[in-house]
């Protein structure tokens, strides 16, 4: 069975009123699938109809936890395609690792569901384009989960940016510093009692389990996350792009390397990547930081959680009038003039899980603050700096070709080998 035919053909989905109570369901249940649960059981005419997770135990606990909040259990499920043979179901929200996302999401939109998909909605460049790719092919409503978008401060800020407040806005500064300690090194044993471990690998390559290959700490090995710059860091990285009112780079360098630790983490844990870029041949310029342990604390950027005073999550826009520094997902910041006088500064945050429901009942992609288009440009920007980083020099890109120019060894890297039957299809 191949995997584009594994879930059958879309369905046309009728226009919802606002009073039709959309059906949805949760797939990967732990945590960030924990903020899916607690959003789509709280919001208005949505009933969360069903649940899944390739961990069983996981799978009780999100299901328990639905039942108390609808008074009637979900229905449980480990394989998203059996899920899908559901045709009551308006919708999918995916909070599984990164090298699911894409694939998922093709699935869904094959079964005629829209789809809420976390950052990053793509494990590499060449799943960047079909996801997009199947969300035009099948008319589907698709949101990236960068909930920055949806905050009300953060539109604010934008908007006085584009407005000119700043004068020239030719810089913006990602951090991503999160207190990261060692992962250590675990020995290869035997999957859980109840984890469908096939199923969790999916399209990656068959290995044996370890702990530090599951639970979060997948996130530091590039079979199946992108470091933290496609972890914590895709959301600054979004809000800069966004700020900077840019699109594809020409030009990304990336250095770094995994220091402190000796441990089984495959991924940088220090990245410094700087992009270039040339919309309407006005030269602008990204440089993101991730930093793992110790760091100062920057234009008050605090970030969200004061709880842990070694991170700082944030971004800086620097233009020829004064800069702004944005605090994690809903704050901003000004600084103005020479003197650094302080200017306008908001605080507001907003609901993307609501976004997205309403833009499902309005059928209009515009309607949605991340449109997996938006989502997949600034996905992109991730992936170039990791390939950069793993060929140890900079790379060019063009986005007319959708290529690194006349660098073939960068372009072998756009796309990983799957393992069958977990194949995205190709759509653009």
């Amino acid at each position: 069975m191949s995997s584009a035919a594994a879930v059958g053909s879309a369905m046309a989905a009728p226009t919802k009123s606002p009073n039709d109570t959309v059906r949805i369901a949760c797939v990967g249940l732990r945590g960030r699938g924990k903020s899916h649960l607690k959003a789509f059981t709280t919001l208005p005419n949505v009933d969360l109809v069903a649940v899944c997770d390739v961990d069983q135990s996981v799978l009780n606990e999100a299901s328990k936890f639905v039942e108390s909040k609808r008074q009637k259990a979900p229905a449980t499920f480990s394989d998203l395609r059996k899920l899908l043979e559901d045709k009551s179901i308006d919708a999918i929200s995916i909070a599984t690792p990164n090298h699911q996302h894409t694939l998922q999401t093709v699935w869904a939109c094959q079964a005629g569901k829209d789809v809420y998909v976390e950052k990053p909605c793509s494990h590499d460049m060449f799943e960047a384009k079909q996801v997009v790719g199947a969300a035009r092919h099948y008319d589907r409503i698709v949101q990236q989960g960068s909930q920055a978008r949806s905050s009300i401060a953060l539109e604010d800020g934008v908007k006085k940016m584009r407005d000119g407040f700043l004068g020239d806005v030719y810089m913006a500064r990602g951090l991503c510093y999160k207190w990261r300690d060692t992962i250590g090194r675990a020995p290869e044993q035997a999957a859980p009692a109840g984890v469908d471990y096939d199923l969790w690998l999916g399209p990656a390559p068959k290995r044996a389990f370890t702990k530090n290959r599951f639970h979060y700490t997948w996130h530091w090995f590039w079979d199946y996350g992108n470091g933290d710059i496609g972890n914590q860091g895709i959301h600054e990285m979004d809000i800069a792009r966004w700020g900077l009112g840019v699109k594809y780079p020409t030009k990304v360098s990336a250095i770094g390397g995994h220091f402190m630790f000796d441990d089984d983490q495959e991924t940088p844990n220090t990245l410094t990547s700087t992009f270039e870029f040339n919309d309407g041949g006005k030269k602008k310029i990204l440089v993101f930081e991730v930093r793992h342990w110790m760091t100062n604390l920057e234009a008050g950027i605090h970030e969200f959680d004061k709880s842990t005073p070694s991170n700082c999550i944030g971004n800086l826009f620097y233009g020829s009038k004064g800069f702004l520094a944005i605090d994690g997902y809903d704050r901003y910041k000004t600084w103005m003039g020479k003197e650094q006088e302080l200017g306008p500064a908001m605080k507001e945050g907003g609901d993307h899980f609501a976004n997205f429901i309403n833009a499902v009942r309005s059928r209009k992609r515009e309607d949605l603050n991340c449109e997996i288009e938006e989502g997949s440009i600034s996905t992109t920007l991730v992936h170039l700096a990791n390939i950069s980083y793993k060929l140890g020099r900079t790379v060019h890109f063009d986005a007319a070709s959708y290529s690194c120019t006349g660098d073939s060894e960068a372009n072998k890297m756009f796309k990983r080998d799957y393992r069958a039957p977990f194949v995205v299809p190709k759509f653009a």
